[in-house]
């Protein structure tokens, strides 16, 4: 068959192929289709509601004998990783490198055919290029109801059913629009700079957009002043000169750092202000009573928090198990607050609260999910002040396995308000006057429990990455003082590892009671990753493993291999890079990193809508009450919920870096001409990307001004070598830099390279030609002194 674009509906049209008076060739066997071929099949048959099993796909691929030996044996290969029943039958699978079904995008453009073409909202570039969706075309509109629907456009949101398409060039997906989530604006952000004459320029604060302002005429500025963040629309584009551009709205003013974050909150379109009918339910909800509550205020739980926490959403306790049957072990309380009490669905804090997905931590302010009334007061544990909540109780065996567990609605009463630095300081034998007196009651035992849980951790070998986290310490006008890597402490590994069996119960139950629930999913690493990651650990002499089970361990064992060695900076990162990314959704595939076979968050219904929607779950199944998940919610309902705060929390993420990323730009502006201390964090055939140490500041070196080389990206090896000399820099490497540039509003840094790299075997080019590169690596791209890109031979693939 050949197969040819339908553009009405994202879907392919079997064109047969007029015979010829040709001889007929001689029979050939099929070839194998490849495992990820197999899978596709599986997830886009299960989309379509059909049922796929071992004779369907051995009649799909037109398998032969051979072929359906192999088939056998492949099927047995994803039974043993849950994927296949025993008979053949095809589990639920999350195929690797896939797209999930359902997906919040963003229309990008028209092709020369008149369709709409998505790529999905959030995308991380190391993955590579974003998929392209092919919109499929709208039906006919039979109804008022949905004739009413706004109709999809260029720089929409979109939230989108997803069909895997084959053999249409430049698209892996068709998607059908199920919701137009915001209607694109075709604005541009910046900083307004007045002019002398009444005029204005615009500095953008994208950093791809450095150097690129736009002039405001005199009579379009609005009522811009200077400093201020402002949105513009551009009205003429020139080839010669900047864009002319027109004030549409004023968004504030960021003459101080402490407004800062407010350049991310307006560019990523996070909400931070609440409508009056979320704030007047906030603001008439009243006290919890025990009524249709167990009475707990007597059980000393207590909170273990950041010292600057404001709101408290997770408290505990720890007993030995006094049942004689259980020798050893630990009854462990994990109260959490109960915000399903006052938060009902389809209320106005409700549909705000999905609207936000989380909430939003800068070094400068919040942005909270709910407001302050529910999120730091009614909903916050605080000390000696009665609170509702939702808790679990752990029974651990002496080797910190579960022995069981059980929910409950209850009325409780926080013992103690504790920072880590205070519970590990008392634990340490430096209790003061708070902890003092709980010591040898409540925080030892603790411990002691701990100590158990922790062994249960350590058999099941979760993925052990170190990544210290940067911590700025703001002085009172906003301004960065110092940046700080707090340290790690037992206390948090305490809190941590509860949370973690906290969520696994919660999941546990909800799917033995056969409720639908948002399970916290993290896949593991994909082919094409695993053998960058081969190939990078061949360059320093480490084979790794081919057959097998994908499982945590294996990377710890790596990580536990160049511990200490030069090369242990670089294969974090790598292994880091390595891993997906976690995600939200409603048909569970598993957790990788905590290598648990069923996630899902309970512990955070104050800053987490995730949170929100197990709880709800948990107090239907349970018959807790009225306030349950409504009986008539769906499968695709909550695959929507779980693709809209899964987006939710990449914004977030992404709005957060580019704060901080700001700051530390402010902090540094005043040091140009400086000397640091750094790291190779990225390479990129532009450039290098650098991390100082100390701040963690990120900055980039362009390839330009490396050398007069002629510079290889060697993908596989993460580094930059120079063809005739040999010089090179890798991911990882140390470095001297030199500041010579800063633009805070923009968060960018660029630096000029001090010290030497290291030394690799140079190759011919006729060797080159045919494909040869250093530390193993794929055909590379290469680079000139300026920076572009440059022949690499035949074998080039970009």
């Amino acid at each position: 068959m050949l197969w040819r674009r339908r553009a009405r509906h994202g879907r392919q049209t079997p064109c047969p192929v007029v015979p010829t008076f040709a001889p007929r060739a001689p029979a050939v066997s099929v070839p194998e289709p490849s495992r990820q071929a197999i899978l596709d099949f599986i997830e886009e048959e299960r989309a379509g509601g059909r049922e796929v099993g071992r004779r369907e796909i051995a009649k799909a691929f037109g398998l032969d004998q051979g072929g359906k030996i192999w088939l056998k044996r492949l099927l047995r290969e994803l039974e043993a990783e849950g994927e296949t029943g025993s008979d053949g039958s095809v589990r639920p699978v999350h195929p690797r490198n896939a797209l999930p079904p359902v997906l919040l995008s963003e229309i990008k453009r028209r092709d020369r055919e008149g369709d709409l073409i998505a790529q999905p909202l959030e995308w991380d570039d190391e993955q590579g290029a974003a998929p392209q969706i092919l919109i499929e075309r709208q039906r006919a509109l039979r109804s008022r109801k949905t004739a009413a629907a706004p109709a999809p456009g260029v720089g929409d949101q979109v939230l989108l059913k997803l069909t895997r398409l084959r053999g249409v060039e430049g698209f892996a997906y068709s998607g059908r629009v199920l919701k137009v989530m915001g209607k694109g604006k075709a604005a541009v952000l910046g900083i307004f700079r007045a002019l002398p004459d009444g005029s204005g320029r615009l500095v953008p604060i994208d950093k791809k957009a450095q150097g690129r302002e736009a002039l405001i005429p005199k009579g379009s500025t609005g009522e811009a002043q200077d400093g201020d963040l402002v949105s513009v629309s551009l009205r003429r584009e020139s080839r010669f000169g900047p864009p002319e551009a027109q004030v549409r709205e004023r968004l504030g003013s960021i003459k101080s750092e402490r407004a800062v974050s407010l350049i991310a909150i307006h560019a990523h379109g996070i909400p931070h202000e609440f409508p009056p009918a979320a704030l007047k339910e906030a603001a008439e909800a009243p006290l919890a009573s025990v009524k249709g509550r167990e009475d707990w205020r007597e059980l000393p739980l207590i909170t273990i928090d950041p010292a600057d926490a404001k709101d408290h959403d997770d408290a505990v306790h720890a007993a030995p198990d006094e049942n004689p049957d259980n020798p050893g072990g630990f009854v462990v309380t994990v109260a959490i607050a109960d915000v399903a009490g006052y938060v009902q669905t389809g209320s106005a804090l409700d549909r705000e609260a999905l609207e936000r997905g989380n909430s939003v931590y800068f070094p400068d302010r919040v942005v909270p999910m709910l407001p302050e009334r529910i999120s730091n007061d009614l909903c916050s544990l605080r000390e000696n002040e009665d609170r509702p909540a939702l808790a679990v109780r752990l029974v651990l065996k002496a080797d910190g396995s579960k022995k069981g567990h059980s929910f409950h609605r209850v009325l409780m009463r926080s013992a103690a308000k504790l920072s880590y630095q205070q519970a590990q300081s008392a634990i340490d034998g430096s209790p003061d006057e708070k902890t003092g007196p709980i010591r040898e009651s409540i925080l030892m035992p603790l411990w002691a429990a701990y100590g158990v849980a922790a062994r249960a951790r350590d058999q099941r070998q979760p993925l052990e990455l170190d990544l210290p986290e940067r911590k700025l310490i703001l002085k009172p006008d906003g301004a960065v003082e110092r940046v700080t890597v707090p340290e790690r402490l037992a206390a948090h590994r305490l809190i941590e590892e509860f949370m973690i069996l906290a969520n696994v119960a919660a999941a546990e139950t909800l799917e033995k009671a056969g409720s639908l629930l948002i399970y916290r999913c993290h896949d593991e690493p994909s082919l094409e990753k695993m053998r960058a990651l081969g190939e990078v650990l061949a360059s320093i002499g480490i084979k790794l493993p081919k057959d097998g089970v994908l499982r945590p361990v294996l990377f710890n064992r790596i990580l536990a291999m160049i511990k200490g060695s030069e090369n242990e900076t670089l294969i974090n990162e790598v292994v880091l890079r390595t891993q997906a990314q976690a995600e939200y959704v409603a048909e569970n595939y598993g957790h990788f990193g905590l290598n648990l076979r069923r996630y899902a968050h309970f512990t955070s219904p104050i800053r987490r809508y995730a949170d929100l929607v197990v709880h709800r779950a948990l107090i239907a199944t349970q018959k807790f009450g009225e306030d349950g998940l409504p009986k008539n919610t769906t499968l695709e309902a909550l695959r929507e919920v779980a693709t809209r705060i899964s987006a939710a929390e990449r914004r977030a993420m992404a709005a957060e870096r580019e704060t901080t990323d700001r700051l530390i730009a402010h902090f540094l502006a005043d040091q140009i001409g400086s000397s640091f201390d750094g790291r190779i964090g990225g390479v990129h055939r532009a450039g290098l990307f650098v991390k100082l140490d100390g701040t963690g500041a990120d900055g980039f070196i362009p390839a330009s001004t490396l050398g007069g080389d002629y510079y290889r990206y060697d993908e596989a090896a993460h580094a930059l070598i120079g063809e005739r000399t040999g010089e090179s820099w890798r991911l990882g490497d140390k470095v001297h830099v030199k500041l010579v540039e800063a633009a805070p509003v923009a968060g960018a840094l660029r630096f000029e390279l001090l010290s030497a790299g290291r030394q690799v075997a140079t190759t011919s080019r006729s060797s080159k030609r045919r494909g040869g590169a250093p530390f193993g690596a794929s055909r590379p791209a290469a680079f000139d002194r300026k920076g572009k890109t440059g022949r690499a031979g035949p074998g080039k693939r970009r």
